[in-house]
């Protein structure tokens, strides 16, 4: 910085020679000077003038003519292209036999048809197929009037200026349309007028120039000779310093002189004048102060030198850092103060530092956040950084962790916990590293790994294991207690197969007996079958020769007593018939021998055929019967396998239901499925009775307690049927709050076959 400094001192006394002699060289032209500077603007004025009118109107002339001289060629051309094509009698043209004319500034010949369509187009072929009117647009007349309209400039469909003319061909053969776009109509005059432009701009430069210059001249040409070696000796200065740029501050004046390096530094164009004070101090950051607190800070410090960071915006917008190195010199014979030094670009090394930082902040965290203990010592066994577990695990108070400081005495701040087990875990893998298991006095268990760095040092971490050798207890014991329990299994092995042989021989028993039950079974189904059959004989001659008698067929008894005795006979005779008859089915079930023979039927019939059988029964009770049916509903199952469900059910309904009750039979169609409801406003059943339901001869009451007569076989056949036909039969019922039976069908198809019995 010193030799900085004394350059800028010998470069301001330069600085002020120059201009000295620069002043005495001025006054001997001061006459030739003021006479140039006062000639030179008016001269120039009338010469840019003269010029711009003579051009301007030149080239007002030049476009007419080119107007002109086009339109005159089109003309020409679309008469020409008329009669041939008229001779022709075709809507063709061949592109190599037209006239250079007729093409020329990137023209383009349209043929339309009678319809105007395109049929030929030049020289570009892409609008053949398009309409005529849809190209040049709808709000012009040169497609209607044709030859009327002459040449006009028109604004075509896709928004381009243009000259256009239209003739019509002899015949209705169509219509011939030349089209020339104004931006190459007058691409030559826009040359032409481009480069008129560019002479009179010269011209005009040039003589503002040489006013400027003449005007100038007599002012400024020493001074500008000797200031500009001045800042080239101060730029030269500051350049050999690297990436930085030359200050020279006038305090008294408030003015700033910076380098050509500083402009590039920042991204700035040049400034050929001193900038202000306000300038720069806008370009300062609010944070690290301006101009005047440097001022300032200056006069407070009674020192020449500064030394000060701060940021400055570039030309992008940016902050910069930048590190200014300057020095007050006084000058000229009012002994001004100057400041000037040097201004560093350090914006690299403040990223650098707040990256490292950054760095730094986050490996303090992660080495923080993880739950082992952690430290770290230096080459010269110094601590470098431990994270809070190492420090509650040793007992260290905060103000004691100090970056630098020796092991031992970084140990004797606190407390080492005391280790009464260390169990070393195989070979080390490294010189210098290790890994141990330590058991602490309070119980718990740590392993520790230690291994070098690169530098020299080691980095030591404390893991907390307790949880994994209590685990490991509890798996030593789990250990201990299965091979214990493997001894109790081979003591109850023997047991064990012991018992399985027994087994075996009461399985052997199990069978045989098994097989004498069946065929108990099948005999007592046999003979069921036979007894009904036996029984049903006699029987049928009973209840035949009691209806003849009490209907007295063949004369009167001779006693009212003998017919109503007769009554009787008859009605137990068909409930004795009735009993038989579920014996026999409940049997047939049994043994299998049941057949279904499926067909289409409708529901609501089965339903209305079900309650006319029981009518008469209901009536005796005053018990009220309500159907609802779905007309129409049909059902692929044996009709009257599904009648005589419903004949059960109901008559089980109307058994149970008192005097004026209610039972109400009701259908639903569900996803496939029929779903039909017996609903009845009876005692209803206890519900540890329900799971007896439906077994062959049983009843939930004794009929000697109820009343009621009945074989107990009507539920249970009623539920065999229904599982026949791969349905369900579901009981729901409360004490006092009547019962509820659903009877589930899939309603089926024709193309199944008949379902036997399983």
């Amino acid at each position: 910085m010193a030799r900085a400094n004394v350059a800028s001192v010998s470069a301001h006394a330069e600085n002020s020679e120059a201009i000295a002699t620069g002043k005495s060289l001025r006054g001997r032209f001061v006459l030739p000077a003021r006479f140039l500077e006062f000639c030179s603007p008016a001269f120039c004025a009338f010469l840019v003038v003269g010029l711009a009118w003579f051009g301007a109107s030149l080239a007002y002339e030049r476009r007419l003519e080119t107007y002109d001289r086009a339109a005159a060629e089109l003309a020409l051309v679309s008469a020409s292209l008329k009669a041939e094509l008229n001779s022709s009698r075709q809507l063709t043209l061949d592109r190599n036999a037209l006239p250079a004319l007729a093409l020329a500034q990137n023209r383009q010949i349209f043929l339309a048809d009678a319809q105007g369509k395109i049929a030929t187009s030049l020289p570009d072929p892409s609008a053949n197929g398009k309409m005529l009117q849809d190209l040049l647009g709808s709000a012009q007349p040169l497609t209607f009037f044709g030859d009327g309209a002459g040449v006009m400039q028109i604004t075509l469909a896709n928004g381009r200026e243009a000259i256009a003319i239209v003739r019509n061909l002899s015949s209705d053969l169509g219509q011939v349309a030349t089209i020339q776009h104004m931006d190459d109509l007058y691409s030559a005059w826009r040359r032409d007028v481009l480069l008129g432009l560019a002479f009179f701009l010269l011209l005009t430069g040039v003589a503002l120039l040489g006013a400027v210059g003449i005007n100038r001249l007599a002012r400024q040409r020493d001074e500008a000779v000797m200031a500009r070696e001045g800042i080239r000796q101060r730029i030269d200065a500051a350049l050999s310093r690297g990436r930085c740029g030359l200050w020279d501050w006038d305090i008294a004046r408030g003015r700033i002189y910076w380098s050509r390096s500083m402009y590039d530094m920042l991204g700035m164009e040049p400034q050929p004048e001193y900038l202000s004070f306000g300038d720069v101090n806008q370009l300062i950051h609010p944070q690290d102060g301006d101009l005047n607190s440097i001022a300032e800070m200056l006069a407070a410090s009674q020192t020449n030198s500064l030394d000060h960071a701060f940021r400055i915006r570039n030309a992008k917008g940016e902050w910069i850092w930048i590190r200014a190195r300057a020095e007050i010199v006084r000058q000229g014979a009012q002994n001004s103060p100057h400041l000037v030094g040097i201004a560093v670009d350090i914006t690299d090394q403040k990223a650098l530092i707040e990256r490292t930082a950054t760095a730094d902040i986050r490996l303090r965290d992660a080495i923080e956040t993880i739950s082992e203990a952690f430290v770290l010592w230096d080459a010269e066994n110094r601590l470098v950084m431990c994270n809070s577990k190492f420090q509650d695990l040793h007992k260290i108070p905060t103000e004691a962790i100090v970056a630098g400081m020796p092991y031992a005495e970084f140990m004797a701040s606190g407390a080492s916990p005391m280790v009464q087990t260390q169990i070393p875990l195989g070979a080390r893998a490294e010189p210098g590293a290790r890994t141990y298991e330590a058991r602490l006095k309070d119980g718990r268990w740590l392993q520790i790994n230690e291994r070098r760095t690169k530098d020299g040092g080691y980095v030591s971490v404390g893991t907390d294991i307790s949880k994994l050798k209590r685990h490991e207890e509890q798996l030593l014991d789990s250990e201990r207690r299965l091979m214990a329990t493997i001894a109790d299994l081979r003591k109850s092995r023997q047991t064990l197969e012991l018992q399985a042989q027994q087994l075996a021989d009461l399985a052997e028993k199990y069978l045989e007996q098994k097989a004498e039950a069946e065929h108990a079974n099948r005999a007592k189904s046999e003979f069921l079958a036979n007894m009904s059959h036996e029984l049903r004989t006699p029987l049928n001659a009973i209840i035949g020769f009691s209806e003849m008698m009490e209907h007295e067929t063949f004369g009167a008894l001779g006693c009212a007593k003998y017919v109503d005795y007769s009554s009787h006979i008859r009605e137990s005779g068909q409930h004795l018939l009735g009993v038989i008859s579920d014996v026999l089915d409940m049997s047939r079930l049994e043994a299998g021998k049941v057949k279904l023979h499926p067909a289409h039927f409708e529901l609501d019939a089965a339903m209305s055929r079900a309650l006319d059988v029981l009518r008469q029964a209901a009536e005796e009770k005053q018990i009220i019967m309500q159907a609802e049916t779905l007309p129409k509903a049909s059902l692929y199952a044996d009709r009257n396998a599904i009648e005589k469900v419903l004949v059960n059910l109901l008559r089980n309904a109307i058994k149970f239901t008192p005097e004026g009750g209610r039972v109400t039979l009701r259908s639903r169609v569900d996803e496939g499925e029929a779903n039909i409801y017996i609903e009845d406003t009876g005692a209803g059943i206890a519900p540890e009775a329900l799971p007896r339901l439906g077994r062959p001869f049983e009843q939930i009451d004794s009929p000697l307690e109820n009343g009621n007569k009945g074989s107990g076989l009507g539920l249970a056949i009623a539920r065999s049927l229904v599982e026949l036909h791969g349905g369900s039969l579901n009981i729901r019922s409360s004490l006092g709050a009547g019962t509820i039976v659903r009877i589930r069908l899939p309603l089926g198809t024709a193309d199944e076959k008949t379902t036997e019995a399983a």
